[in-house]
């Protein structure tokens, strides 16, 4: 039997809407992020502390990077191998730093 309707059995009234993707952005963004990690324990798996930020996001268009690498290579070899690129300053590394903090490496998806 779906496990879904076994859990229908313990509630007295359940009520199921449709709500489109382009209005629930956050629990899209919680599916994507659930479909990239693979779990080898499927009894277990760890809990995923998600933090509601009260201050805007302000993002930058980067339309072509100066050595013609994605914006997110600096980012991806921190977090993969612990290094910076050659011709990094110590300014550009700090920002790294901070930056590789709002990612995780998972194989090679960043």
């Amino acid at each position: 039997m779906n496990l879904a309707q076994r859990l229908c059995r313990r509630f007295k009234n359940i009520d199921f809407r449709h709500m489109p993707r382009a209005q629930n952005e956050f629990a899209d963004a919680l599916a994507t992020t659930t479909s990239m990690i693979q779990h080898l324990d499927s009894a277990h798996i760890d809990p995923l502390e998600i933090t509601l930020k009260e201050e805007q996001v302000h993002c930058t268009y980067v339309e072509e990077e100066p050595d013609g690498q994605p914006w997110y290579v600096d980012i991806k070899t921190y977090l993969k191998k612990g290094e910076y690129s050659l011709e990094s300053l110590a300014n550009q590394r700090k920002t790294i730093r901070r930056m590789a903090n709002g990612f995780f490496l998972n194989k090679e998806v960043l």
